[in-house]
């Protein structure tokens, strides 16, 4: 048989069985923190076990059949599916029953589905149909405005059913972005924001040695400065101007430190928000008088860095109550080994106590005994470590880096720009989940609680990344096909 015309010989089986590898390595780590003794039937659908076992089947049949239809249907209905994801999330935020707070899983008969689970695909499929139009240029302001819309919109609905942590998700569309030609500044924008958010929030109430200046506002403005010159000296090698902004900026923070040092203590950010000032002004009149648009965008990004801690501050002290405790627990403001740190304090002390090589399948004594909250969902990896030790867990991670590695290659070997923008949308959330999903248990990012992919205990999660992953291998697997 041909194999340009057979889409089972054209299919990457290596990426196959990496994910059946993964689905069935998680089911094990499922039973493992759901077994109950007084209940041993790992295959009853009375137990989670035996659901998600029931989820893993599932997703293979709807994997089978997404692997029947041709590419050309989603080049084609890209936008309807789009069009028709907004509207389910949109109505489930008035139908959908609350549930742990939320409104975003829809009763189906025996079973519930999350929407938000699913839109993913769909988003990654609008952006692929509108970037592989004819002429499209990342560029121009209009088509990176329509391509944020379609990345911000469903974002939105998800927050309006409280599950910030799905809506996060989101955001690692922007990195499928960056390598379709979107300009380095913003990623590095968003580093510093990340920055700014860390150090501010963080050393926000500890005040200088000495000086009643706060050591997180300090620090923030003087960063602003910083990177405001390092943005000059990389996109307009303007060495008198940089000069200029280096001796009057940090030239006038130093001679204001030493002041009130030694001479009379007083709060001179507020001199520092001057400059910054000064800098946003000077840098738009070299704009002006260059007819050069790059010292205009400096300039944004100047008031961007002036204002984003202050911004932050405000919304920081608006968040519910255990949002901030969380985002406090984790930056080390508190230590709360019987509230919010909880859930992060008894992972490690599961993963902790499996050693080298673990304890061994269903010996977790952690698990059994239930010390780890949502250890089947958001925290299977704690499992994994107990029962598995460093060993079963290197081996999950080794195994997803490879899954992560095949991803790539067939993103760069796709012929056209729906395939490869398709392609580096999934493989981004793929990375997004593992990253966050491991880090959270791991006490290294915050607990947005996201699932870890095919490990995870629920069928929506299992079937959302299916679909996304097997849209992709269709793509794939024609790539080198006839047209008949």
């Amino acid at each position: 048989m041909d194999k340009r015309n057979s889409i089972f010989l054209s299919i990457d089986w290596v990426t196959i069985l990496l994910y059946v590898i993964l689905i069935v390595w998680g089911w094990f780590s499922v039973c493992g923190a759901c077994y109950d003794f007084s209940h041993p039937d790992l295959f009853s659908w009375e137990s989670n076990s035996g659901k998600q076992l029931v989820w893993g089947g599932t997703s293979l049949v709807l994997a089978t059949l997404l692997m029947l239809i041709e590419k050309r249907f989603y080049d084609t209905t890209a936008y309807f599916i789009y069009a028709g994801m907004i509207l389910l999330l949109l109505v489930t935020i008035f139908i959908a029953p609350e549930t742990k707070g939320s409104r975003s899983w829809l009763p189906i008969g025996p079973v519930k589905l999350q929407p938000a689970e699913f839109a993913k695909f769909a988003v990654a499929l609008a952006l692929g149909k509108f970037m592989g139009q004819y002429g499209f240029s990342l560029n121009k302001t209009k088509n990176f405005a329509t391509i944020v819309a379609i990345i911000v919109v469903p974002m939105l609905l998800i927050i309006g059913q409280k599950e910030t942590g799905s809506a996060l998700v989101y955001f690692a569309f922007f990195l499928m972005l960056y390598r379709e030609g979107m300009t380095g500044s913003l990623l590095f924008t968003g580093f510093a924001a990340v920055t700014y958010f860390v150090i501010g929030i963080r050393y926000s109430t500890e005040m200088m040695a000495y000086i009643p200046v706060s050591i997180g506002e300090f620090t923030v403005l003087l960063l602003a400065m910083i990177c405001t010159m390092g943005m000059m000296w990389v996109y307009t090698k303007n060495t008198v101007a940089l000069k200029i902004m280096a001796i009057g900026g940090l030239g006038t923070t130093a001679a204001l430190l030493l002041f009130s040092s030694y001479v009379i203590p007083f709060n001179f950010c507020y001199i520092m928000v001057g400059i910054n000032i000064a800098f946003i002004c000077y840098l738009l009149g070299l704009a002006f008088y260059h007819q050069l648009y790059k010292y205009a965008l400096i300039a944004g990004f100047c008031a961007f860095s002036t204002g984003f801690f202050y911004i932050c501050d405000t919304l920081f002290s608006h968040l519910q109550d255990h949002q901030r405790v969380r985002i406090e627990v984790l930056l080390g403001m508190k230590e709360e080994l019987r509230g919010a740190g909880y859930n992060v304090n008894q992972a490690k002390i599961a993963i902790g106590s499996g050693g080298i090589t673990g304890k061994g399948f269903l010996n977790g004594t952690q698990t059994k005994l239930k010390y780890v909250p949502e250890q089947h969902t958001d925290f299977i990896f704690c499992t994994v470590g107990e029962e598995e030790g460093f060993l079963g867990s290197a081996g999950v991670l080794i195994t997803y880096l490879l899954f992560i590695w095949r991803l790539i290659a067939l993103s760069e070997r796709q012929p056209d720009t729906l395939g490869r923008v398709y392609g580096y949308s999934v493989l981004c959330i793929f990375i997004f989940h593992l990253f966050i999903n491991v880090g959270m248990v791991l006490g290294l990012t915050p607990v947005i609680g996201i699932p870890l992919p095919f490990f995870s205990y629920g069928g929506s999660s299992l079937w959302g990344f299916t679909i996304l992953l097997f849209i992709f291998l269709r793509m794939d697997a024609e790539r080198n096909m006839k047209r008949q």
